[in-house]
């Protein structure tokens, strides 16, 4: 039983993510349905009932489609930027509470935590070789930052499990924002 804590630890994380992506796959055909509509068109109707199915049979065209890349690139390098934003994308969902007591990682510094995994993204872009949308990326984690800092400042805590919490004694959710 030397695996036990692992396999828990790999449910974990996918009661965490798989949730996750059927959200993103839903939205995705909310999304498509509203504009469809605004176009005056049927949008995504043909897979499952109403096309509920649409986001899986996308998922496996993609999955199933031509093997592509570049002649002259360095096949490693290109395969590795997708999967490194993605996986840094999803570890920031291990520190937020989805409900009271409900978290996968309660860290002390779960803000600081996010900051930098959220900034780690964005080496998969720039391996991707989007030189512009790097630097775009990285002047939105400045103002980022500095609109958590003043969330911090108000709260006088870095974790995520407490925020709430916090924000509810301070009576900063009954107050209007002012920024």
């Amino acid at each position: 039983m030397i695996y036990l804590p692992s396999l828990i630890s790999v449910l974990e994380v996918l009661i965490v993510t798989v949730p996750v992506l059927m959200t993103v796959a839903f939205i995705t055909l909310a999304e498509r349905k509203t504009m469809a509509s605004m176009q005056r068109r049927l949008g995504p109707n043909i897979v499952g009932y109403y096309g509920i199915l649409q986001a899986f049979a996308d998922a496996l065209k993609l999955l199933l489609k031509e093997y592509v890349s570049p002649t002259q690139a360095n096949l490693v390098l290109f395969f590795l930027g997708p999967i490194i934003t993605l996986i840094f994308s999803l570890l920031g969902y291990l520190v937020i509470p989805f409900a009271p007591g409900l978290s996968l990682n309660d860290l002390n510094l779960g803000i600081l935590y996010m900051l930098a995994v959220s900034s780690l993204a964005t080496y998969g872009i720039l391996l991707a070789g989007s030189l512009r949308s790097t630097a775009q990326l990285i002047s939105y984690e400045l103002i980022l930052s500095s609109a958590i800092l003043l969330v911090v400042m108000l709260t006088g805590s870095l974790s995520l499990t407490k925020l709430p919490i916090l924000e509810n004694l301070s009576g900063a959710d009954k107050s209007p924002p002012l920024v």
